[in-house]
């Protein structure tokens, strides 16, 4: 069969014109050419921010992973930028686990047939217009609705469990929680319109099937449904994270921009994009090569996570058969 199929592929290309031919060879090679060049583009941005880097990569090595003072201008080298990665996967970490529940949720109540539809297509304009507001309005958000609303509740957590490290500190406001929950709700709508298309892209047969051997709705997409579905969630997931990590302008306004290693929740904390952000502008020397060789870890970072990713995605679409 797949012979019966190459030479009909050979004999259709045979008869066409030397003119679409042309058209064929040359879209061919725009498309090879657009591939090569984004590998192009990846590799002259980690190799400038490795060169740029390097001043600071041979006065702290591999120790600027783990230093938890940021000092640059002094040049010691326990300077480091653990605390500012910390920030940055906790901060994310914590928006994963508001957002990746609620937007599959949101997900699966959009694509089956829960509402009319006029209103399940107003639901799904509304979520996916919370992508196209600024990161500064939600910044601004965060700070006079989101930290008010959250202050009883961290008193709260802090006056009565302050033995577990999460709460340890007390609320001042600003703080890796209040800067998650936002970062939750500008990550949820990739969660949920990647999820949502991914759902749908589903054959109506698999639910016919799954109503025919008797299983009932929730059978059907719990054990159905989202497993088909899996490798497009995980996708979704991780650009989601991709964005938490790289999030800047909400995260700056929210999260404390305090360069100390905390595990609390509670306390004020910085990430690698804020750090940039506050101090590129002002760096000079050794400061700015030291601010590279963050935004290096940065970008080491997302790769390693896409790359993890990528693997688990393909591991679900062998054992759901894709």
């Amino acid at each position: 069969m797949a012979s019966e199929g190459k030479e009909l592929q050979r004999m259709s290309f045979s008869t066409r014109s030397q003119f679409e031919k042309t058209l064929d060879r040359g879209f061919l090679i725009l498309m090879r050419s657009s591939a090569i060049t984004i590998a192009v583009l990846l590799i002259a941005i980690a190799a400038t921010l490795a060169y740029r880097a390097f001043p600071a990569m041979q006065t702290y090595g591999l120790g600027f992973l783990v230093g938890q003072e940021w000092n640059p201008v002094a040049g010691r080298e326990r300077d480091g930028v653990l605390p500012m990665l910390y920030g940055t996967l906790a901060s994310s970490a914590i928006a994963l686990v508001i957002a990746v529940p609620l937007g599959i949720g949101t997900a699966i109540f959009l694509s089956e047939d829960f509402l009319p539809r006029p209103l399940k297509l107003t639901l799904v304009f509304l979520v996916e217009l919370l992508a196209a507001i600024p990161s500064v309005v939600y910044g601004l958000w965060g700070i006079f609705f989101v930290i008010p609303l959250l202050q009883p509740t961290s008193s709260w957590l802090h006056q009565h469990l302050s033995w577990l490290p999460l709460f340890s500190t007390a609320p001042v406001g600003p703080g890796l929680l209040p800067a998650g929950i936002v970062l939750a709700i500008m990550i949820l709508p990739i969660i949920t319109a990647l999820s949502r298309s991914s759902l749908n892209a589903l054959p109506a047969d698999l639910r016919q099937a799954a109503f025919a051997l008797g299983a009932t709705r929730w059978e059907t997409i719990l054990r159905c449904l989202l497993p088909a579905a899996a490798s497009g969630i995980v996708g979704a997931v991780v650009l989601a994270l991709g964005r938490a990590m790289g999030e800047t302008m909400a995260v700056t306004m929210l999260i404390g921009n305090s360069n100390q290693l905390s595990t609390s929740l509670l306390a004020p904390a910085n990430t690698i994009a804020s750090l940039l952000a506050n101090q590129f502008a002002e760096a000079k020397n050794l400061q700015v090569a030291a601010l590279m060789y963050a935004g290096l870890m940065l970008l080491l970072s997302t790769l390693l996570v896409n790359s993890g990713a990528e693997v688990i995605v393909r591991r679900v679409r062998r054992g759901s058969g894709g």
